[in-house]
């Protein structure tokens, strides 16, 4: 995970399972059921990319986009390998 104030906030949370599902053929987003604080910013994601959206939804790029997010982190999977995990339906994501 990236250092800032939405990752401690996040941390905080932990453990934690978030439910997941499929948005824009991009990405996999799931509710905090909760918010923390966020510094959105205009980005450009990349596959891999973690980042917090609306101060209490995770989104998980397999593709790119651009919008303001907050940054949280970055999986170090190849784009095929991420595009084969998270592009067919929901799936959950444990934060430890």
């Amino acid at each position: 995970m990236g250092k800032n104030k939405s990752v401690d906030a996040l941390k905080r949370l932990t453990p934690l399972t978030i439910k997941m599902s499929m948005y824009g053929g991009f990405e996999q987003v799931g509710d905090l059921s909760k918010s923390i604080i966020s510094d959105d910013r205009q980005t450009k994601t990349i596959p891999g990319d973690i980042v917090l959206y609306s101060s209490n939804q995770i989104v998980v790029f397999y593709g790119s986009n651009s919008w303001a997010y907050t940054k949280l982190g970055h999986i170090n999977l190849g784009k095929k390998e991420l595009r084969k995990l998270l592009s067919h339906g929901s799936v959950k994501l444990t934060l430890k």
